[in-house]
């Protein structure tokens, strides 16, 4: 029971590490971005996020279905 249980904290640290390693290399990846690259993609974003925000769900009756 303890062996099983080893491999699995061994796992969850691995897999730990793994995501702080890509978190890293993510974040270096962002570093080396230009200013205009940045301001692209945060413009790009804010737009996403107004038309989200103006987004409005409507649920319509099926004519096809009422018999």
């Amino acid at each position: 029971m303890k062996y099983k249980q080893s491999i699995i904290l061994s796992n969850v640290a691995e897999s730990d590490a793994n995501f702080e390693k890509a978190e890293l290399d993510s974040f270096r990846r962002v570093l080396k971005t230009s200013y205009t690259e940045r301001f692209y993609v945060m413009t790009r974003l804010m737009k996403m996020d107004i038309m989200l925000r103006n987004a409005k769900i409507t649920h319509q009756k099926d004519d096809s279905q009422i018999l």
